[in-house]
């Protein structure tokens, strides 16, 4: 029961005359069922839906596990429960972890509206990559009575991750998740969420499975007998087209799930490039500087100056908050497909891209991008912005050399002269095997299909469309980036809007520093051309 309707329950209850008896009036209980009914038809199909759940979820600390629980905690009044499956990290036990997520600002939103929520989360103890997900008898016992809805999104990003850890957790997790919902007596529905670049190999991606022809259970037996040097040196072979861990093993999570399954009712969700909020409940909120964002920051800062990308490819970046709502409304209609009298032969398949409905590509990522870091200029940047996007392997690599190499070692060298520890090499490292892997995503056009995602928006109900707004038609991209640079500044770097006045005035300086090393590089250039040329001639 929502604890507004326990609130009015204990009021109605309070007031009646026999209230210090066990059996109250007659009179007072069909004011409590009224009112009951009433919150009850007040709500919308889909706050119907998650009225006296109890909804697990693992990935709970991660960037769209705190959007999703936020969410479901303030627009679903009724709903019961969520059950966190959280693991112990970094020396720091599970309740500490989850008290510092609700010092995160996003929740600030849910402590005004609904200041009592915190009885509502029950933090279990967990680790997915652990055979059972590492839990006690007593905590498996208590899921699989009262869980009705399951969410998994815990998940590695790391694109570059090692296989062995990448299998662990993207695939194993998932199926260890599968055997418990199997013995959840009142399961409704359980939302896998992948991502759309699962079969990123192909040209074009629909709303259905892909062949992958690894099994988990052989390729689990494989990696065992190796070491990781040897893992590596056979990986190119296991993945076969797939370019790297991170989408083969979320391409063989979604067949293992598939054969798996059986009459279960799952749904696969998957979302394209996801970052930070477009609207709610606060808008410009992120916490990690993955793919794009990365981009971003580097070119914000100065630090990076050339990507292999072509700006003329879609850039099917997604916000978190709109991927959650399309996240919760999916949950519903999977539910309801499988109470069908004909449910479906198989999982459905949901895409969640931008690139269908409001395209936008690289190059419109980065000009956006450009037009507002003047206003909004981070207080750390250590250079003017000057980012280079070309399509050509080779010609990156000779833009690294004169862009990012050489003027790292320039900085290092001094920084030895000074006695200071050089670092400018070993950050430039990271950034180029970061960037290198994000390439692969911004050389390839890929056409997907989202039509069974665009149906179910039409579906939705008006009174749905205003609570869980997520079809990407109606996002106005100039609005979304000028909140998306204030974002970072605050959410990432920590700023206050006081300190913008202080990062201008630097930004300014920054210029003309940029616009004085170009002269002068131009003119060295010309001088040694002109030797050159007095030589030969």
């Amino acid at each position: 029961m929502a604890t507004q309707e326990i609130n009015v329950t204990n009021n109605l209850l309070n007031g009646c005359a026999k209230s210090d008896t066990v059996n109250y009036c007659d009179r007072c209980i069909e004011s409590v069922d009224e009112n009951m009914n009433n919150e009850v038809r007040n709500m919308t199909e889909i706050q119907r839906f998650y009225d006296g759940k109890n909804v697990l979820i693992t990935g709970a600390t991660g960037f769209l596990g705190k959007i999703l629980v936020e969410k479901l905690l303030r627009s679903c009044p009724g709903v019961e429960n969520l059950y966190l499956l959280v693991r112990q990290k970094r020396g720091k036990d599970i309740y500490s972890r989850i008290e510092e997520i609700f010092d995160d600002p996003v929740f600030n939103r849910l402590k005004d509206e609904v200041p009592k929520f915190r009885h509502k989360v029950v933090v279990v103890p967990a680790d997915c990559e652990a055979t059972g997900l590492g839990l006690t008898l007593t905590d498996r016992q208590m899921l699989t009575e009262k869980v009705n809805i399951i969410f998994h999104s815990a998940a590695t990003v790391k694109f570059d991750e090692h296989l062995r850890a990448a299998l662990a957790t993207n695939v194993r997790a998932p199926l260890h998740l599968l055997r418990l919902a199997r013995d959840m007596k009142k399961l409704d529905v359980l939302m896998h969420i992948s991502t759309a670049y699962s079969n990123s190999h192909l040209p074009k991606i629909e709303e259905r499975f892909y062949p992958c022809e690894a099994d988990c259970e052989q390729l689990q037996q494989t990696i065992d007998k190796l070491t990781d040097r040897q893992i590596d040196e056979v990986l190119p072979t296991i993945l076969g087209p797939w370019p790297n861990t991170y989408t083969f093993t979320k391409a063989l999570a979604e067949k293992e799930l598939r054969v798996n399954a059986g009459d279960m009712p799952i749904g696969i969700f998957r979302p394209a490039i996801v970052i930070s909020t477009a609207k709610e409940p606060l808008k410009g909120w992120l916490d990690n500087m993955y793919g794009p964002t990365g981009v971003a920051v580097g070119s914000a800062t100065g630090i990076l100056r050339t990507v292999q990308c072509d700006e003329m490819v879609s850039a099917d970046i997604v916000p978190v908050d709109s991927v959650v709502n399309c996240l919760m409304v999916a949950a519903c209609s999977v539910h309801n497909a499988y109470k069908d009298s004909s449910p479906p032969l198989e999982p459905p398949i949901f895409n969640f891209v931008s690139s269908v409905e409001n395209r936008i590509t690289w190059g419109d990522f980065l000009t956006q991008n450009l037009e507002r870091i003047h206003n909004y200029p981070f207080s750390n940047a250590v250079w003017f912005i000057s980012l280079r996007l070309t399509k050509s392997a080779l010609l990156n690599k000779i833009y690294m050399l004169f862009l990012h190499l050489l003027p790292a070692a320039m900085v290092d060298g001094l920084a030895m002269c000074l006695g200071r520890k050089p670092k400018m090499l070993k950050v430039y490292r990271k950034i180029h095997k970061f960037s290198s892997v994000l390439s692969y995503f911004c050389t390839r056009e890929i056409s997907f299909c989202n039509r069974r995602t665009r149906e179910l928006w039409d579906k939705t109900s008006e009174a749905d469309k205003m609570l869980y707004p997520f079809t990407m038609s109606e996002m106005n991209w100039g609005e979304y980036f000028e909140d998306y640079m204030v974002g970072i500044r605050r959410y990432l770097f920590k700023e206050s809007d006081d300190t913008l006045p202080q990062a201008r005035i630097k930004w300014k300086r920054l210029y003309y520093l940029h616009q004085i090393a170009r002269f002068i590089f131009f003119v060295l250039a010309l001088y040694v051309l002109w030797s050159i040329f007095s030589l030969l001639w």
